[in-house]
């Protein structure tokens, strides 16, 4: 996606860590600019903190181009390369459409419907993960 920047991101995206995975959530439109950070947050976070995988949530993006299928093949091939493993999860079928149409098969990306799918592929515990609003039971 090229242009002026009216993401929400502005050149950067959110990286959280949740246990031994990195959760990334992306919200609408993805710059060029904002997708090349992202790889490099991802990378460098990935090697610094030994985890073993990542989920990147694409619920909230409605389009991606050939550049942002390349950011996520690329990801999915560093990831693997630093010992991790990379899920897509919430793609919209628009989004897997074009992709497809663009001839983009995304080698080593595994995908989920859903960020908790994406978590029980990669081995995490989602249970033990802090949920908001959850009340222990004493």
């Amino acid at each position: 996606m090229s242009g002026a920047p009216t993401s929400p991101y502005e050149g950067h995206v959110p990286v959280l860590r949740l246990g031994g995975v990195l959760l990334v959530t992306l919200q609408g439109d993805l710059y060029d600019s904002a997708a090349e950070q992202l790889r490099q947050d991802i990378g460098r976070t990935v090697s610094d903190s030994a985890v073993g995988g990542v989920v990147i949530d694409l619920s909230g993006v409605e389009i991606v181009d050939s550049f942002m299928g390349r950011v996520l093949s690329d990801v999915a091939a560093m990831t693997r390369l630093l010992a991790a493993q990379t899920v897509v999860c919430g793609m919209r079928p628009a989004v897997a459409i074009t992709l497809v149409e663009l001839g983009l098969t995304l080698p080593g990306l595994r995908t989920a419907l859903n960020a908790e799918e994406a978590m029980n592929l990669l081995g995490a515990t989602v249970s033990a993960l802090p949920r908001r609003g959850r009340r222990e039971s004493t």
